[in-house]
């Protein structure tokens, strides 16, 4: 049994008795990972020599936590579900908080009205936080959530100013070492398939296309640029047969999502053009698609199920202590070479 010392014991006081910053013991408390063995065990054993308890489980038995968190997308197609970049997240989610008490929800908030419902929602003890994802420039509902007090986290931010607490991978640094890649093989006429340029994530994917061509001494053609309506394979076959039709010299594309690379490919199949001898092909993502692109893709690894972890960390530690800042993270990439480049 700890002994109890008079008046109530606060994290500061374990963190002091382990010897480790208040950070560290939120991260034992919530069970993440990143903490080496030998640490998680100080921490234990300060916490059972003081008697503290986690304001998580107080609130708990004070009958004020929910126990449960929601995981927000806010596109107004339904089927976006179904995407393999919205699986994967929500598997590393669901997999960060097994090990917590913590209960997953999934909603799809699209309206202003749903918008407004959904906070009256989580303001009403539903839920403790709120993860969101594919968030738009100008949706309000990161500022709403902030205003009622809510712990949120997002994935990815809605501009390079976002003050809501975010995890996000290098993106524009990701596509500038793909586009890069494809000039030190010699490719000259690089065409690019973005995303929706009001995400912000299609936006910088866009920049480091650009940054990377003036690097390298190419002028940007901004008919080389096809803007998608959203990251499906269906978008990126209309905007291969784009790109060929205005530029049939094309040797290269550089595709901001894997789903978009995947559409490229069938479109470049069907006008005869091999891959890669003719036309380069680069993704994004490096996801695990229900159906194998022929030949394997080359693409830009992102972190996937560390960006969940790293939300899911962040989340709970707002959930446990109101930070006195916002926290931004952004994680690093990685060029995957396969066949198609």
């Amino acid at each position: 049994m700890g002994r109890q010392r008079p008046g109530t014991p606060t994290l500061e006081e374990v963190a002091a008795l382990a010897g480790v910053g208040r950070g560290t013991v939120s991260r034992v408390i919530n069970n993440a990972a990143g903490v080496r063995d030998s640490t998680r065990r100080a921490v234990q054993r300060a916490i059972a020599e003081l008697g503290y308890v986690p304001n998580l489980a107080a609130r708990s038995l004070a009958g004020h936590r929910a126990d449960a968190v929601a995981l927000v997308m806010t596109e107004t197609d339904w089927r976006m579900f179904g995407e393999p970049f919205f699986t994967e997240i929500v598997h590393a989610v669901g997999d960060a908080l097994t090990d917590t008490p913590v209960q997953l929800l999934l909603t799809l908030v699209r309206t202003d009205t749903e918008r407004r419902r959904f906070v009256e929602y989580a303001r009403g003890g539903r839920v403790d936080g709120v993860l969101l994802m594919s968030v738009h420039a100008a949706d309000p509902l990161p500022d709403m959530l902030a205003k009622a007090g809510l712990p949120t986290v997002m994935l990815g931010r809605r501009s390079g100013d976002e003050s809501v607490t975010y995890v996000d991978a290098d993106n524009a640094g990701g596509a500038r070492g793909a586009v890069t890649y494809l000039l030190e093989s010699g490719r000259r006429t690089i065409g690019a398939i973005s995303g929706p340029l009001d995400m912000y994530v299609a936006e910088c994917r866009l920049r480091g296309y650009r940054e990377a061509l003036e690097l390298g001494g190419v002028a940007a053609d901004p008919s080389l640029v096809v803007e998608g309506d959203d990251f499906t394979e269906e978008t990126g076959r209309r905007a291969m047969t784009s790109l060929i039709g205005r530029h049939p010299e094309l040797d290269a594309v550089f595709a901001a999502s894997d789903t978009l690379a995947a559409g490229a490919l069938e479109a470049l199949g069907a006008v005869g053009r091999r891959v890669p001898r003719d036309v380069a092909v680069i993704g994004f993502d490096d996801l695990h698609p229900a159906r194998p692109t022929d030949p394997p893709l080359t693409t830009v690894r992102q972190p996937l199920g560390e960006i969940g972890r790293a939300m899911v960390r962040l989340l709970l530690e707002e959930m446990e202590e109101s930070p006195v800042a916002w926290r931004h993270v952004i994680l690093r990439t990685e060029l995957v070479r396969r066949d198609t480049a």
